[in-house]
């Protein structure tokens, strides 16, 4: 977060509606309901963050390897999604900065919400909270969006920004170099820096200046993201503050082009007052974020409630004012969570080669090796199929070792009409000493077998991390198939673990 005065500029969030022709019938149509974001899976990609800055000389800052790796891991994460990526480079201080943009296909293309959240940290510490927390939630609701196969009307985009901690580069960069149509498409940003200092206090950006203090108020239109925003803190009880467009964050360079915004904010260096703490609870005359832009800026630094109820803030905003829509689901036709033994077979053909790490349903242990492996959360619930649960006394020993395991569903018995969709959750995580000879992989066997999935393995180190998969079977419609979960170690010594999670198959 950076300082700096905004000027307002004028814009407009016209509000949806759907015209229809007076002869038509009504249309019906399904509003999707925002979900709960899972706050494990916001942590889970903290870790990540975090793991990359200690592996990086301590932090993720400009020019520094830490940030690039950031980049990749949060673009693996939306490629494997199905969100359509693009890096931008740009050069601020002699080194090379990126911002990363995603884009979740379908909607208006002349209507564009768009979400941000800066990446980099300063060069002091990992910056956790400062903004592992924005970038991360920001992240989840993505891979949510994912998940939901959300339909918008609105266009939705993502945006996670370089070089913020040297004075908004990467966001101005991105700015600058739209066109003044492109910039017109962008009806409102929602930015997110900084959503869980471990004293927090919940700030709204002002978006009409009805506090009446500060920079004044932001593009008209920006207070309709404001009320988006306090609505959801009002519907579970939080009271909110607003908190100025002072330019300390990404939405600088949107709102000197026009563009509305809005977002939430937790504190940083600031002082929670007595009436603050009465409020939110805390510690009165105490910084937001002790640690800010500190070395102790780390997954400690991080009060998990606060950022629980900024990510669910973020996916109601989201689902809200991209005036999400969902088809008519239809039905499931089979689904596992892993809760209760369902019948899955091990090695059900005979011919596995691991000598240890067998896939089995189980409630993991987390592993590590300088970098996480074995998951020790699931995506829901406690059990996942995972290659060997235990830990062990290091992270190679029940990992997967000599060749291929094997796990088998119990046999499904697919409609013979409408879409299918086989639906997944996975991670496949390795050391550098893996080749891609090691994979996970899905197959659906039924009067023939094909491969619906594969990740393999390569010479690097590839941290744990839920991902989400979903592939059309409709070849096999009317037929009784299974799922075939495999997992391989090539026999060259490497460390290799696998889980899957919450398998469904849909028909629409």
């Amino acid at each position: 977060m950076k300082t700096s005065r905004l000027l307002a500029a004028l814009a407009a969030i016209a509000p949806l509606a759907l015209v229809t022709p007076a002869s038509a019938a009504p249309v019906k149509i399904l509003l999707a309901a925002a979900p709960n974001i899972s706050v494990t899976n916001v942590k889970a990609h903290l870790a990540q963050l975090q793991s990359i800055a200690t592996a990086n000389g301590g932090n993720r800052a400009h020019g520094r390897p830490g940030y690039l790796a950031s980049v990749n891991y949060v673009r693996g994460q939306l490629d494997a999604a199905g969100w359509t990526t693009t890096v931008q480079s740009f050069t601020y201080n002699g080194a090379t900065g990126y911002n990363l943009i995603a884009d979740w296909p379908g909607g208006d293309p002349n209507d564009v919400l768009m979400v941000g959240a800066h990446l980099d940290s300063v060069t002091a510490g990992p910056g956790i909270n400062d903004n592992g927390s924005g970038s991360s939630a920001n992240l989840e609701v993505a891979l949510e969006v994912a998940r939901q196969h959300l339909t918008t009307t609105k266009h939705l985009r993502f945006g996670w920004w370089g070089a913020e901690e040297l004075g908004l580069r990467g966001s101005s960069a991105y700015v600058s170099s739209l066109s003044a149509t492109e910039r017109s498409k962008i009806k409102g940003y929602l930015n997110f820096d900084m959503v869980g200092s471990p004293n927090p206090g919940y700030f709204v950006y002002d978006g009409d200046n009805s506090d009446g203090t500060g920079a004044g108020p932001g593009p008209a239109g920006s207070a309709a993201l404001e009320k988006v925003l306090q609505d959801y803190f009002t519907s579970i009880g939080v009271p909110t503050e607003g908190t100025d467009f002072d330019g300390r964050s990404d939405y600088g360079p949107f709102i000197n082009a026009g563009i509305p915004a809005g977002g939430t904010f937790t504190g940083a260096e600031g002082r929670k007052s007595a009436a603050q703490a009465a409020k939110w609870g805390g510690t009165s005359g105490t910084a937001f974020d002790r640690c800010y832009h500190s070395s102790c800026d780390t997954t400690a630094n991080i009060d998990d409630t606060a950022l629980d109820r900024n990510a669910d803030a973020i996916a109601h905003a989201v689902w809200t004012l991209a005036a999400g829509t969902t088809t008519p689901p239809g039905s499931t036709v089979w689904s596992d969570t892993f809760e209760t033994a369902t019948g899955w077979t091990a090695n059900p053909s005979g011919t596995d080669t691991a000598t240890a790490g067998a896939f089995e349903r189980g409630d993991p242990a987390a592993t590590s090796s300088g970098v996480a492996l074995q998951l020790g959360t699931t995506v829901s619930g406690s059990y996942d199929l995972v290659t060997g649960a235990a830990a062990g006394t290091t992270a190679g020993d029940f990992d997967v070792d000599g060749g291929l395991t094997s796990i088998r569903s119990p046999a499904i018995t697919l409609p013979s009409s409408g879409t299918l969709t086989l639906q997944f959750s996975w991670y496949l995580a390795h050391l550098n000493n893996a080749t891609s000879a090691d994979f996970l992989r899905v197959r659906v066997v039924g009067t023939t077998t094909t491969t619906v999935f594969t990740q393999a393995g390569a010479a690097s180190n590839r941290a744990g991390a839920w991902a989400t998969a979903s592939v059309n079977i409709s070849a096999y419609s009317g037929q009784t198939v299974r799922i075939l979960v495999e997992a391989n170690d090539s026999g060259t010594a490497s460390l290799v673990e696998a889980g899957v999670d919450d398998v469904r198959i849909t028909q629409s």
